[in-house]
């Protein structure tokens, strides 16, 4: 009875090895999860292709996609358009009958036109509205100075009195240089053919041969100087005056 105990313990022994060695030969290696070096774990993996099913080691990958990415990109700062003025524009270089020959510039009729910022005198004007033009061209580029051209008709800057004292002066008009509110007085009443003053208290300009002599410049809202412009202002609150016999 012993032996047969033994003998089948041996075969049951022998049926457990033999089943373990079948089981290693087809069981597939598998790669536990292991941390990586960010410490996230992995999942488990397997290298053996018969694992992804039939036909699995032939399958051909899957073609990437197209994507399409969108971009920011933040809007180009647009200057702001500022407005042409005449005294800016080249267009009278090319009228015919320009004298651009010395310092008396002149164009043919009975206005005045800018050229950078330079008077060209009508040839039809007298010659003293002539005179007074191209007087200023002198010093249409001088800076706005309070006071000056009261002490002297020739001056490193001028203020708005100062500017139309110096055109009067050179148009034979005037002996010395006269402050704004003296021109409430000067001359006669009303606007003239060739040169009318616009005063008040403050402030005064002129209006010659069709072109605005004044100080302040309307695209700034500042005193900058004498200086010609083609476009006139707002005369509410001025008087005009002009020049006897013109």
């Amino acid at each position: 009875m012993l032996r047969v105990s033994l003998l089948a313990a041996t075969v049951g022994l022998l049926l457990v090895a033999e089943s373990n060695g079948q089981t290693s030969r087809t069981r597939e290696t598998v790669y536990t999860s292991q941390l990586a070096d960010t410490g996230v774990p992995l999942q488990p993996f397997t290298l053996d292709k018969a694992a992804f099913g039939k036909g699995a080691a032939d399958r051909q990958p899957l073609r990437a996609q197209a994507i399409q990415v969108a971009y920011y990109t933040p809007p180009r700062p647009i200057r702001p358009a500022l407005p042409a003025y005449r005294d800016e524009i080249d267009s009278e270089s090319t009228t015919p009958g320009f004298d651009i020959g010395g310092s008396h510039p002149m164009v043919p009729g009975n206005r005045a036109v800018l050229r950078n910022g330079i008077a060209y005198a009508p040839a039809n004007a007298p010659d003293s509205v002539k005179h007074a033009i191209w007087a200023v061209n002198m010093i249409c580029h001088r800076p706005y100075v309070w006071g000056g051209g009261h002490g002297s008709f020739h001056d490193y800057g001028y203020d708005c009195s100062g500017t139309i004292s110096f055109a009067l002066h050179y148009a034979g008009m005037l002996e010395q240089p006269l402050p704004s509110s003296d021109f409430l007085r000067y001359g006669e009443r009303g606007r003239g053919r060739w040169f009318t003053i616009y005063s008040r208290h403050g402030h005064v300009f002129a209006m010659i041969a069709g072109l605005r002599l004044d100080t302040t410049d309307l695209r700034y809202g500042s005193d900058v100087g004498p200086r010609w412009h083609f476009d006139g202002r707002d005369a509410w609150g001025f008087q005009a005056r002009h020049p006897v016999g013109l």
